[in-house]
């Protein structure tokens, strides 16, 4: 099942199954565009990793890590399927990048790699959306990653199941394909990922854990339309708004 979280016409956040016919809640249906798909958690942290794809890490000029890259994306980074993201004025360079998303579904800490999938909830899809010209500035990379919007998530939380190995990934934007890859080029996998990061810290019910993009990123203007499609998950939409 493919639960997705919605706000109904009378206001009520519910959560769903997306199917072929719409949204199923309550014996009802209801047209995914006439209501308000919100992100599938509410997760207190999104963990995001870096060059996790080694055509990526050559594309940026930089080496593939020796152990998991880590950094974080605070809640108001999140967004939903079919929300405007809205990009830091006065940059040049504002680049997405299409992930496979993890959706922790329980409180974890210490969590061995043979036992990592039984924490997970399900997949979906987000965009790494990343200020680059104060990446390049900053170690942290607060401003570059952190900043409102960065981290459109959705449209539904797939089970682990549905989604193959070897899914393939794919961002187009304005319906044209920059980035095609497959899961199975991952250097980390999910559980290797889990593990590292519970070494470190607790994971709660609803967090995220962004599995790094392949090659070739590129920029956002204002107004170009984004979709992340993963293999077995689905479409995330939304679009890019500058002042």
């Amino acid at each position: 099942m493919r639960r997705v979280r919605f706000r109904d016409p009378a206001g009520a956040v519910r959560t769903g199954e997306w199917t072929d016919d719409g949204i199923e809640f309550g014996g009802e249906t209801y047209d995914p565009d006439a209501v308000d798909v919100l992100p599938p958690s509410e997760p207190s942290k999104v963990v995001c990793i870096g060059r996790n794809y080694a055509k990526h890490a050559e594309e940026r000029d930089e080496e593939v890590p020796d152990r998991p890259l880590l950094f974080l994306k605070p809640p108001n980074a999140v967004a939903g399927h079919g929300d405007e993201i809205r990009l830091p004025a006065g940059k040049d360079r504002i680049e997405h990048e299409a992930e496979l998303a993890v959706v922790i579904g329980e409180q974890c800490r210490n969590v061995p790699e043979s036992e990592a999938m039984a924490v997970v909830a399900g997949y979906t899809c987000m965009n790494d959306v990343s200020n680059r010209d104060d990446q390049s500035r900053e170690q942290n990379w607060v401003r570059g990653k952190a900043f409102d919007g960065a981290a459109p998530l959705g449209p539904v939380v797939a089970p682990p199941e549905s989604v193959p190995e070897d899914a393939s990934i794919e961002l187009r934007v304005n319906g044209e394909t920059r980035q095609d890859s497959s899961l199975e080029h991952l250097i980390f996998s999910v559980p290797e990922l889990i593990a590292e990061i519970t070494t470190y810290m607790t994971l709660e019910p609803g967090d995220v854990v962004a599995t790094g993009t392949p090659a070739g990123v590129g920029p956002l203007t204002d107004g170009d339309r984004v979709e992340v499609e993963v293999e077995g998950v689905g479409t995330l939409a939304h679009t890019a708004v500058q002042d």
